[in-house]
């Protein structure tokens, strides 16, 4: 008989389930909130359902506070005329929704099958170590968030180390530590593929819904190169080719 194999689910060591923290803001100034307002009703009048706005209007409290907090949660409930249960049951399925605060840069390091066998691993205990702090922790200037991520889908690049969401391909735990010295330093290098950098904040605006203003922005290439295009000539080469 083989050996038994457990299981743990729930949440990772390192991740918090609660929204709800000592600091947290748990409502907005009126000024604040009318600003909010004004963007909120611009996202919601995009859906036929009130509702559907949830995803962009948790992107945009994020875009606020750097996280979703409890008074983003009540903004969100109070807007779509839902609970705060509802909101939050949301908020902590989606990883992309932090649940404590973030760095101005979030520096995700995919640590999934072929980045970790090309040294996904290895780069994240390097930063680690080079930043003095554990996945998902930030460092004491409030600059860098390093955390562990799943598949991103650039795999034909890895390891693949992602920037508040944009790509630096082909990374080894040098390169790694040279973009993390350069953010912290204020220099925001260029992402391999895609839009320049912005912070997590005008990051998370974006990914809200809002045009992106930025000069060159919307024209920067995200596309992919050679090594996106390996496999499918190889197949092609094969005995019987590639499926049309």
């Amino acid at each position: 008989m083989s050996d038994p194999v457990f299981l743990e689910f729930g949440a990772r060591p390192q991740e918090s389930v609660q929204l709800y923290r000592p600091g947290a803001p748990t409502e907005y100034p009126a000024d604040v909130a009318e600003r909010l307002a004004a963007d909120a009703s611009e996202l919601v009048a995009r859906y036929p359902e009130s509702r559907s706005a949830l995803l962009p209007l948790l992107h945009l409290v994020q875009s606020e506070d750097g996280y979703v907090t409890p008074a983003g949660v009540e903004f969100c409930a109070r807007t779509l005329g839902l609970t705060a249960a509802e909101v939050v049951s949301v908020a902590t399925f989606y990883s992309m929704y932090r649940r404590g605060p973030t760095g101005e840069y979030l520096v995700g390091v995919c640590t999934t099958t072929l980045c970790a066998v090309l040294g996904g691993d290895a780069i994240l205990a390097s930063l680690c170590d080079h930043l003095g702090i554990s996945p998902g922790g930030t460092t004491d200037d409030g600059r860098i968030t390093v955390e562990r991520i799943e598949c991103n889908a650039a795999c034909d690049y890895a390891p693949v180390v992602m920037v508040n969401w944009e790509f630096f391909d082909d990374q080894t735990t040098a390169s790694a530590r040279e973009l993390v010295d350069a953010l912290r330093a204020g220099r925001a290098p260029s992402p391999t593929r895609g839009a320049p950098l912005g912070t997590f904040r005008e990051t998370a605006r974006l990914l809200a819904g809002f045009d992106d203003t930025r000069p060159g922005a919307v024209s920067a290439s995200g596309a992919g190169g050679a090594p996106t295009m390996a496999g499918l000539r190889a197949a092609r080469e094969a005995e019987g080719g590639a499926p049309s």
